[in-house]
Order: C-alpha cells, then structure tokens, then sequence
C-alpha cells in the first residue's frame, strides 16, 4: 500500500521553528521528488517546496526562502521540512506529495502521484 504519512506540526509561536517529516513507504521513494504544499482556511493549495532527489535540485516558494529547508534522508525514506521563523501566515495544513524523478509539475499541485493526509500548521502571533 502506497503512503505518504506527514507529522510534526503543532502550535508555535511566532518567530519559532518546527521540522515536519513526510515518510513514504509502498512506493520506489528513490524515485520520486517530494514537494510540499499548503493549504490555509478559505485559500487554494499552494506549492512550498519540493527535492528532486534524482539530481539533487530544491526549489522553494517566495515566501519561505531563507526560513524554510528541505532535505531527505534516504534511508528512512523521509523528506523533512525545516521550518524556521514562522509567521502567522505559515498558519495552515501542510501536506507532502510524490512526483515522478522530478519536481516536474511544482509548484502545481496537478499531476502529483501520491499524496498525504497533511498536519496541522498553526503559528500564533
């Protein structure tokens, strides 16, 4: 069975960190990029960040670059997101997707393979 399992988020304060974890299983993960996306109340899902594992490439939304770092750990078939200098705005569910060698369709969410249930996101100000 194909999973993308998200955990890691929570309540933080503004100005504070968390590191969510996206870990697959059922699936070739050696394979596929991870992107990450989010979804705030009431907004579209937008792309944050995603890893091209096949060439090593990272490609980060605006809005995150400089606070956020993704990064994989092969070996536990996990991609991590750090998360730092959270705003209010970062308020939202977050949720990891599986794309094909590539973050080919990043920052659209179309065209993704598989993807998580998300975690909670809240940063209070």
């Amino acid at each position: 069975e194909v999973q993308l399992v998200e955990s890691g988020g929570g309540l933080v304060q503004a100005g504070g960190s968390l590191r969510l974890s996206c870990a697959a299983s059922g699936f070739a993960f050696d394979d596929y990029a991870i992107a990450w996306f989010r979804q705030a109340s009431g907004k579209e899902r937008e792309g944050v960040s995603c890893i091209s594992r096949s060439d090593g490439s990272t490609y980060y939304a605006d809005s995150v670059k400089g606070r956020f770092t993704i990064s994989s750990d092969n070996a536990k078939n996990t991609v991590y997101l750090q998360m730092n200098s959270l705003k209010p705005e970062d308020t939202a569910v977050y949720y990891c997707a599986a794309d094909l060698y590539y973050c080919s369709y990043y920052p659209n969410q179309g065209g993704m393979d598989y993807w998580g249930k998300g975690t909670l996101v809240t940063v209070s100000s």
